[in-house]
């Protein structure tokens, strides 16, 4: 058992100092990186809390669970800055690139303290894999709200749609991440190859 509350104050508390001393793009981005933080932790809370109710199991709950919970706990910091101030594109993809690196950052560490750190090269591939993942989709998110402003569609179902684009990559990297083999192979590459597409559809964004 590992307290998570505290690992995030040990984490999170370096961080809000280097607010005060940091502005502009930095600042943001930490602040947006403890927000990611704090989402992982309420995640994690609201799929085990589903998982104890429901009884789905660990693995069943990180298939079918855990992506839209997880995705929704990201997306509402995310879209609040987007209804709340109008960031600019820029902004906005920064924003999304600092509570996805968050996110991971912590579930990394409470997955190292829970797994153990002796297979240096496991811990490798799921930094790679596990932080590129939340990264990706959390940017495909913004991504998704960038499109719609720009081509003035509907706000809900344009919010809904990039949710659900976000959730459905969360669930297919987590399925094939849970079996071994080719498999898992191919699930650790798929954030590596989705972060080039989306980095090319952003530049292609910016140019409009």
């Amino acid at each position: 058992m590992i307290y998570s509350e505290n690992i995030l104050i040990c984490m999170a508390l370096p961080l809000l100092l280097t607010v005060f001393f940091v502005q502009g793009s930095a600042r943001r981005l930490v602040i947006h990186f403890i927000l990611g933080m704090v989402a992982c932790l309420l995640g994690a809370y609201v799929s085990g809390f589903i998982d104890v109710a429901a009884g789905f199991g660990t693995e069943n709950t990180a298939i079918f669970i855990s992506p839209v919970v997880e995705e929704t706990m990201k997306f509402l910091p995310l879209l609040f800055s987007f209804l709340m101030f109008e960031p600019k594109r820029d902004t906005l993809f920064q924003a999304a690139v600092g509570i996805g690196a968050g996110f991971a950052s912590f579930e990394n560490v409470c997955s190292m303290i829970t797994s153990g750190t002796e297979s240096l090269a496991f811990l490798l591939i799921r930094g790679l894999a596990v932080g590129v993942m939340h990264i990706v989709s959390v940017s495909a998110l913004a991504l998704g709200l960038m499109i719609a402003k720009h081509y003035k569609v509907s706000g809900f179902s344009s919010i809904l749609g990039a949710l659900s684009v976000g959730m459905l990559f969360h669930g297919i990297y987590n399925l094939l991440a849970s079996e071994s083999g080719i498999s898992s192979a191919i699930g650790f590459s798929l954030p590596l190859i989705t972060a080039i597409l989306i980095f090319v559809a952003y530049r292609k964004l910016r140019t409009l």
